[in-house]
């Protein structure tokens, strides 16, 4: 029975184009017999000579392949490749997919036992099968997660028995004798469950690539099946087997891959690209378009499971596609639009791969990663309320630990947009217009310095030094151009209103200096938001409004001002960020401690005595209260340092010797930290209630 036609080929007959094609040909075949019968005499003689010698040269050879031929069996013979010279077809060549060329190109009469060679006897399947069966052993430990969904899903595939195997081919070429009924030839088959079954068991027991591009020519007829501008091979007329075959794609794909073309990892979750063999070469295109239809079934798709399995199982083919900038920009696109818009397990499983994709050791693959993460990042946070402010924050988080892992390459990006932000905010200092104060007092502006301050403060944390072997990062350069341009945005507009835009850019300022082990002077920006509460120049007024959520808002709204509410919420955010500053490290663990908050000490207690003065008529009880108590513990850490230092033995030009006493300080011992310690645990406990409450469970908001 002869081969079956290509697929592509059935297409180009179909379309009309074989028939131009072979009029063509004929065509082209009479204008040169025409142009042969013109030349006379001696061009004549010289073709009937031609002709004779050419007769002769094929009897000779048909006498020789004749005895060449002779006990040869029919598969020695088809095996043989006597048959690969030209044809007449071969035009039709330019006209396949990606994966009908690498159908073509791979299929060679193999079967599932070999693919590289024409066919395999029964010793070398079974030398294969016995080495089969060591990976089988050590996929558990290679990996787990895979054997543990063969175990829970396909138990007997993991059941290897070699003599099964050429039952197992045997059975593959009856079904293809099947396929090639000429009668069947426009019916499009109907993919089923034993069909399935039949490519696991050859792409577990033998890596088959032949069954892998089986595989995923049904898995690129599963994901376009309800377009109507494409052919497709297979028809899936059931759920569970349409369920069942975009999860064997996904999961056995990486690991045949992996066996066939593997790819090295090395230090720091980096890793290179196969080797240009002449496997990879073959299987090049199919990848790249079994890849393309993952991609394309995730935009059909909204189940999330099957979205963090797409996402997990194409991290682990990274390392095959970062060859193609085309397919990396598509790839690294959907998965930063699902890491900015979906649930928060699919936006995990999405910066998973974006961190995957950014091991290349290819740095034009890593820029491009950190450069469209930053903008992603950066479009996502226009708006901010309760709602998107936990995802907000999750984006921000994750970026960081991206930015983290090549600090050399990171210093370019962040160097980058710290300058945009200087940029804007000299625009806005120059011009002194509405527009230009609204090009830094927004909530991208806010966002941007907090982000930079987490990439930086992480870069510069202790335990990031200790795992650079004591280096420090290049990111730490930055630390003083961001830390001007966050404080010349709090003094760019000092009201009453824009008071919670400034608790933002502190709370950023203050976690980079207890990171970082840097002292910022933080003390002259708190002070006088904390004492405009204390202010008697202003009554406050009373009023009905809900309290102020001061981190979801960058700007007081006009009913707000001037109010008790709005007045009280001020004092005590200011009051806990100052008495957080105060007892951080870079200030608290200070041998000079108890005279650096002396003049803080002294304006607080001015400020509370004016308060007091006119207590009756302004009636600030609980701003005077919370500013007193703060005053309090500064004197107690103040004298708890004094009495830690009272009995040093050097003096305070010693520097070296001063270094080592504020490192073997235990701050968290310190008063004012044990103050900062109960108040963050009470203002967590309240965030807590408060969305609870905003999620519409039955909760009591104690204060």
């Amino acid at each position: 029975m002869g081969k079956k036609a290509a697929k592509s080929t059935r297409k180009f007959a179909a379309s009309g184009q074989l028939k131009k094609a072979i009029q063509a040909r004929r065509k082209f075949r009479d204008i040169k017999k025409k142009s042969e019968k013109r030349k006379g005499g001696k061009g004549k003689d010289r073709e009937i000579q031609e002709d004779d010698n050419g007769s002769e040269d094929e009897e000779a050879e048909a006498d020789q392949s004749s005895g060449k031929f002779k006990g040869m069996s029919v598969d020695d013979f088809l095996g043989g490749g006597f048959m690969q010279g030209g044809s007449d077809d071969d035009g039709s060549e330019g006209e396949e997919d990606a994966i009908s060329q690498d159908e073509d190109e791979d299929e060679e009469g193999s079967e599932f036992a070999d693919d590289n060679e024409s066919f395999a006897d029964v010793d070398d399947l079974e030398d294969e099968g016995e080495a089969h069966l060591v990976e089988l052993a050590k996929l558990a430990e290679k990996d787990p997660e895979f054997y543990k969904y063969l175990q829970e899903n396909d138990r007997e595939l993991l059941d290897f028995n070699l003599a099964d195997a050429q039952a197992a081919v045997d059975d593959e070429d009856e079904d293809d004798e099947d396929d090639e009924d000429p009668m069947e030839e426009d019916i499009t088959p109907v993919l089923t469950k034993e069909i399935l079954r039949k490519w696991q068991k050859a792409l577990l027991e033998h890596r088959s690539l032949k069954a892998l591009r089986k595989l995923l020519i049904a898995f690129r007829s599963a994901v376009h099946m309800n377009e109507e501008d494409q052919v497709v091979a297979w028809r899936i007329d059931s759920s569970l087997v349409y369920g069942k075959l975009v999860t064997t794609a996904l999961r056995y794909t990486p690991v045949v891959l992996e066996h066939h073309c593997p790819y090295r990892s090395i230090a720091h979750g980096k890793f290179k690209a196969p080797t240009q063999t002449n496997k990879w070469k073959t299987l090049q295109k199919l990848i790249f378009s079994y890849f393309h239809n993952v991609l394309h079934l995730m935009g059909q798709i909204s189940d999330n499971d099957m979205l963090r399995l797409a996402f997990t199982e194409t991290a682990k083919l990274a390392p095959y596609v970062t060859g193609s900038r085309k397919t990396v920009k598509v790839y690294l696109k959907t998965c930063l639009s699902y890491w900015s818009s979906a649930e928060d397990n699919v936006r995990i499983s999405a910066f998973l791969s974006v961190r995957r994709l950014a091991g290349a050791t290819d740095e034009s693959v890593l820029d491009l990663v950190l450069k469209n993460t930053y903008l992603t990042l950066v479009r996502s946070c226009k708006s901010t309320s309760a709602h998107t402010l936990p995802t907000i924050n999750l984006m921000k988080n994750s970026a960081s630990e991206l930015f983290c892992t090549d600090h050399a390459a990171s210093y370019q990006h962040a160097f980058g947009y710290i300058r945009q932000l200087a940029i804007h905010l000299r625009n806005s200092l120059k011009t002194k217009t509405k527009e230009a104060y609204k090009q830094v007092y927004n909530w991208q502006y806010v966002h941007c310095i907090d982000f930079w301050a987490l990439v930086i403060a992480k870069a510069c944390d202790k335990q990031t030094l200790i795992e650079r072997g004591g280096e420090e990062s290049e990111l730490k350069a930055l630390i003083y151009p961001l830390v001007q341009v966050a404080l010349g945005a709090t003094r760019l507009i000092r009201n009453p209103r824009s008071f919670p835009f400034h608790l933002h850019i502190m709370r950023s300022i203050l976690h980079l200096t207890c990171h970082a082990n840097v002292y910022v002077p933080l003390a002259p920006y708190l002070l006088p938001v904390l004492t405009s509460t204390l202010s008697t120049s202003t009554k406050p007024k009373p009023s009905t409004l809900r309290p102020l959520d001061f981190e979801t808002h960058i700007r007081a709204p006009q009913q707000y001002l001037k109010t008790r509410v709005y007045n009280e919420g001020l004092a005590e955010e200011a009051a806990f960020l100052l008495a957080s500053y105060l007892a951080s490290a870079p200030v608290q663990s200070s041998i000079g401690f108890p005279e650096l908050v002396v003049p803080i000490v002294l304006l607080l207690r001015k400020a509370i005595k004016g308060a007091r003065g006119a207590q009756g008529k302004l009636a600030k009880a609980k701003e005077t209260t919370l500013t007193k108590t703060l005053v309090d513990r500064i004197d107690d850490s103040a004298r708890w340092v004094e009495g830690k230092r009272a009995g040093v033995p050097f003096a305070p030009g010693k520097l070296t010797e001063v270094e080592r006493w504020e490192d073997a300080l235990k701050v968290e011992d310190a008063p004012l930290a044990r103050y900062v310690k109960v108040q963050r645990k009470a203002r967590e406990k309240r965030r807590k209630l408060v969305e609870k409450a905003r999620e519409g469970e039955d909760e009591i908001l104690e204060d």
